[in-house]
């Protein structure tokens, strides 16, 4: 894998729209942020264009994001917010100059198109954490402090205590994934991404029970989760039900479509759309145990 270069004082960062549209008033707090930690921030040309839902057309966000790839200067792209977009665009992209010169691009949920596209064609690392949206107020808590060591090049390990439903064991392998249902989307398409031999990270939002279900047996029948070495499951966050109740929730679906597999599983990991989603290296190498408690480092 292909490492960017980590952040250093002065550096110029980008925020852009990729997917949704987003006020100056949540990116504000951000731009503060970023000034704090001695980052220069530049704006897309169209950051807040809207049009429907999103942040502008598809030849706008695309042009705002080309734009952040291709300037040398610009060490970093933070994506503004999720929702729902960057697909549309990802074909689009040029990533040559980003290849010649790898920079971090950070952001989480709709982002997981860029982690998969990424990995998948390039092998250069990405960041899987908190964006501009998330962040209020001046504090700077556990996701901000994560989001910042990862960028500036700090050691990143995690411990909490584990579920009742993790699975013990050890593995090493290059961390994966992102937003289920984005990587369920990506099936079959230039950004699928190659689970063999990996750790896969996954979580979720506002989504059907049985659409969980639904979503991890495809990915089971796509084969991938049998040659995973490790599966690590973030927050499953505000999961809806029909009137006649699927009878399991998230954890418990994934639990058992895993079962018959050996390697080590951990849920509710701090990550994903909920309060604490603490900053993953996705595309870097990994410790993963699951006994007493669940740890994981990066390398």
């Amino acid at each position: 894998m292909i490492r960017p270069d980590y952040l250093k004082a002065g550096d110029k960062i980008a925020i852009v729209s990729p997917a949704r549209s987003i006020t100056f008033e949540e990116v504000h707090p951000a731009i503060r942020f970023f000034h704090r930690n001695d980052l220069e921030v530049i704006l897309g040309s169209y950051i807040f264009s809207r049009q429907h839902q999103f942040a502008g057309s598809d030849e706008q966000r695309c042009r705002d994001f080309q734009h952040a790839l291709d300037d040398e200067q610009i060490r970093a792209i933070v994506c503004s917010r999720g929702g729902y977009g960057t697909v549309r665009i990802i074909d689009q992209l040029d990533f040559s100059a980003f290849c010649e010169h790898p920079k971090w691009i950070a952001g989480f949920s709709d982002a997981t198109v860029l982690h998969a596209h990424i990995h998948r064609q390039f092998g250069i690392e990405t960041l899987h954490s908190v964006m501009p949206v998330n962040i209020r107020g001046d504090k700077q808590d556990e996701n901000l402090q994560t989001m910042v060591n990862a960028l500036f090049g700090k050691r990143i390990t995690y411990s909490f205590a584990k579920s009742g439903l993790s699975r013990e064991g050890h593995a090493e392998g290059v961390l994966i994934g992102g937003n289920l249902s984005i990587l369920y989307s990506l099936t079959g398409s230039a950004s699928e991404p190659d689970t063999a031999g990996k750790i896969l990270f996954l979580e979720d939002v506002d989504e059907y029970l049985y659409h969980i279900d639904r979503m991890m047996i495809s990915l089971k029948r796509a084969g991938k989760l049998g040659k995973l070495k490790g599966l690590i499951i973030g927050g499953m966050s505000r999961m809806n039900d029909n009137t006649i109740p699927f009878g399991k929730t998230a954890n418990e679906i994934i639990a058992d479509l895993v079962r018959e597999y050996n390697f080590p599983v951990c849920y509710d990991f701090p990550a994903g759309h909920q309060d604490t989603n603490l900053a993953l290296i996705m595309g870097r190498k990994v410790s993963f145990t699951v006994d007493k408690e669940v740890r994981l480092s990066f390398y």
